[in-house]
């Protein structure tokens, strides 16, 4: 039998229920998809620093050796 006559509460009761659980698995579902994205493992790195950022472009051939040197120079001129 259903109790229809209590004020409306057990229909507050439902949706305030409702509500926390689907906000609880959000959450969940948050938590577990930053826990497994990759970005989070780039998180604990130091930035890079600007001469390494140098040194790996000439090492994969982006640059010229003479562009190298001189933007090699640069950076050392700057950073005394």
């Amino acid at each position: 039998m259903h109790y229809w006559n209590d004020g409306g509460w057990a229909i507050f009761w439902m949706i305030f229920w409702m509500i926390l659980l689907m906000g609880l698995l959000t959450a969940v579902v948050v938590l577990v998809v930053r826990a497994v994205s990759p970005r989070s493992a780039g998180r604990s790195e130091r930035p890079r620093d600007s001469r390494e950022i140098l040194d790996e472009r000439f090492a994969r051939g982006e640059i010229p050796e003479e562009e190298y040197r001189t933007r090699r120079r640069v950076l050392d001129e700057n950073r005394s």
